[in-house]
């Protein structure tokens, strides 16, 4: 899962950054406001955390350009201030979720899953396509109620799709989304072929089917219809 951050307190954003690092997610760390404008506008995110005072402007201001943009994010606002006002200015903007600082890194973690499984997959603490199974909370997979062991990238891979299905995927945004925008670079995406292919006979070799459609010229699309 990727995770945008924006927090002026470079102390604290790097702790936390480390910490959901710890926790299998891949963040992204900005310090102001103009920076996570450019970030935003550039690439998709699964969850932002973002602190209302920014040294350059406003986080509220941040949540506004996503949902103009109609992103369908989830955002978490952390902030120092603790007044109801605040509170409901921030979920009125947008946000789905509000904490006050100092909070415990473990209940951040908890709320980033919960916006995470509201938002991709309605809420449920399992997801179930066919004969495939996930406990997202445990990153366990099964396939016909046998598990499969799926190294991090395969894990992230098959959610990502999950979260995306019956929609085409470019390599680039799954290059993108995996591995972080230095991938804009990247003169070949031939190694994504390499994670699919993996993905595919793992769960295959447990009897699954084939859900993961390649359309040529274009990209990939997982579907079950």
């Amino acid at each position: 899962m990727k995770i945008l951050l924006i927090e002026d307190e470079k102390e604290l954003a790097l702790s936390i950054a480390a910490y959901l690092q710890k926790e299998n997610y891949r963040c992204e760390v900005v310090f102001n406001f103009n920076d996570a404008v450019e970030k935003i506008n550039l690439y998709q995110y699964d969850c932002i955390i973002v602190d209302i005072t920014l040294p350059d402007g406003s986080g509220m201001n941040v949540i506004r350009i996503l949902k103009k943009n109609k992103c369908e994010t989830g955002i978490i606002i952390i902030s120092a201030k603790n007044s109801l006002d605040d509170k409901i200015s921030g979920l009125e903007t947008g946000a789905d979720d509000y904490l006050t600082k100092p909070f415990h890194l473990p209940e951040l973690n908890a709320r980033i899953k919960s916006i995470i499984r509201r938002r991709s997959f309605g809420g449920v603490n399992e997801i179930v396509v066919n004969e495939i199974r996930i406990l997202p909370e445990q990153m366990e997979v099964f396939v016909n109620d046998s598990p499969i062991i799926l190294t991090k990238k395969e894990y992230d891979l098959l959610i990502f799709f999950l979260s995306n299905k019956d929609r085409v995927l470019t390599k680039e945004s799954i290059a993108e989304h995996l591995w972080g925008d230095e991938m804009d670079m990247a003169d070949s995406f031939d190694f994504i072929y390499t994670h699919i292919k993996n993905l595919r006979k793992k769960i295959m070799e447990k009897g699954g089917q084939d859900y993961i459609l390649t359309i040529y010229g274009m990209g990939y699309k997982f579907t079950d219809s």
